[in-house]
């Protein structure tokens, strides 16, 4: 059996809170990030229309990538530097006013060229808020042993986000003209983080620091342990080679409309049957797999990534795009609990921003250049052929099976608690 650490009231209220928080910002994030949310079906068709090659469509949204590859400056400035006494709460309020600014301005705007600063800046701002809450989830998730818990619960309402999203932005696209339907979905990812803004006054509790010496010296300590520590070198080397699979997102794009025909509409469907997989696989995780030991979680991830991917050469209509979607979202959340979780659990204390943030920028900069890398193959090597892309993809995902007894990770569950 296995026992959960014992709570007070205060502790539990405070744990229940953060659950109601972590939603919120990230079913914001959901339909704010431009890689993914709500503007990104309607920029990547009006890119499309204006004649772009999946390569410079793929060249130009991995521009938005580069501040979620820098985020351990983010978790470095919130870590040293309090703002009004916070380190994450006045943060996070500053960055989703960026994030209104940037997307109310893209709405008025039409060319790439116009608006790629203004989505630049959106994008700071999401990743920004992107590593406040995973410093926030590394305290309280080592502090209440619930790590995989609240991974689970921010990418349950992510995804939850992304599938109304995807359907939004696909709707859009079907009924209005490129251009509209971007500026539309721009605005309405603009008014979003005025809730990021409430839920931070009024849901976050944080304690107050200063900038004294004392506490910077505490700070910086904790930060040369992380920089030191051979384990989360390790970790990090991990992540970037589980992450780093030749991606076919913006291909795959290009075959559904050009060969198969779907329907602008229906891509934005399976965008959201892809979401519901998510979500799927954050309440299996929730149900069944959270009492999983993180070495176990870590194959069982690798073994459902490797056949997902490799599900994709099924893809001839409809009803089979809609049955691989669905199941490569139950897979990409399973891995993505396994992963961060293993990330959140290897995070020196005061250091929480920095090393978490350093460990997703990790794999975001692996993502970054598998998307870029699988676009190059598709039309450099393998001559707009997507099968063979997709065979590639799934066996580089095979081959991080190799590596996890590398982390000699200890047999306990994911979530924390100790078994008996």
């Amino acid at each position: 059996m296995s026992s959960a650490p014992a709570r007070t009231a205060e502790e539990a209220r405070h744990v229940n809170r953060l659950m109601l928080f972590f939603a919120i910002v990230y079913v914001v994030e959901g339909i704010g990030q431009a890689r993914v949310g709500i503007i990104y079906q309607p920029l990547t068709h009006y890119l499309k229309e204006l004649s772009w090659t999946p390569l410079q469509v793929t060249a130009y949204i991995a521009v938005l990538n580069f501040p979620w590859v820098i985020k351990p400056v983010f978790g470095l400035v919130s870590d040293f530097v309090p703002l009004l006494g916070y380190r994450r709460k006045s943060y996070l309020i500053i960055a989703s006013l960026c994030a209104i600014v940037g997307y109310a301005g893209i709405a008025r705007l039409a060319q790439p060229a116009e608006f790629a600063s203004l989505l630049l800046l959106t994008s700071y701002a999401m990743a920004t808020a992107s590593t406040l809450c995973g410093a926030l989830l590394a305290e309280n998730g080592q502090t209440f042993r619930l790590s995989s818990s609240f991974v689970s619960q921010q990418w349950l309402w992510f995804y939850i986000a992304i599938m109304v999203s995807s359907f939004a932005g696909g709707e859009l696209v079907e009924r209005l003209s490129g251009l509209s339907a971007l500026q539309v979905a721009a605005a309405v990812a603009a008014i979003a983080p005025i809730a990021v803004i409430l839920a931070s006054l009024f849901l976050l509790s944080e304690r107050k620091s200063s900038a004294s010496r004392a506490e910077l010296s505490l700070t910086l300590r904790s930060i040369v342990i992380a920089l030191q520590s051979p384990k989360l070198y390790l970790v990090a080397l991990f992540l970037f080679l589980y992450s780093f699979a030749p991606g076919f997102g913006t291909p795959l794009y290009y075959f559904m409309t050009d060969d198969l025909r779907f329907s602008q509409s229906y891509i934005g469907v399976l965008g959201s049957i892809a979401s519901a997989g998510w979500i799927a696989g954050a309440l299996m995780h929730r149900w069944l797999l959270r009492r999983m030991t993180s070495k176990t979680l870590l194959y069982f991830s690798i073994v459902l990534g490797t056949l997902s991917a490799a599900s994709f050469l099924l893809l001839t209509n409809e009803v089979t795009a809609a049955i691989v979607n669905f199941a490569n979202g139950v897979a990409l959340m399973i891995a993505t609990i396994a992963s961060l979780t293993l990330a959140a659990d290897h995070c020196p204390k005061r250091a929480e921003g920095f090393a978490f943030a350093g460990l997703m920028s990790i794999m975001n900069l692996a993502e970054l250049l598998s998307g870029n890398f699988g676009a190059f193959l598709y039309e450099h090597v393998f001559g707009n052929q997507l099968g063979p892309l997709i065979t590639v993809s799934a066996a580089t995902t095979a081959l991080a099976a190799v590596l996890v007894p590398l982390l000699r990770l200890e047999d306990r569950p994911a979530d924390g608690s100790i078994p008996a």
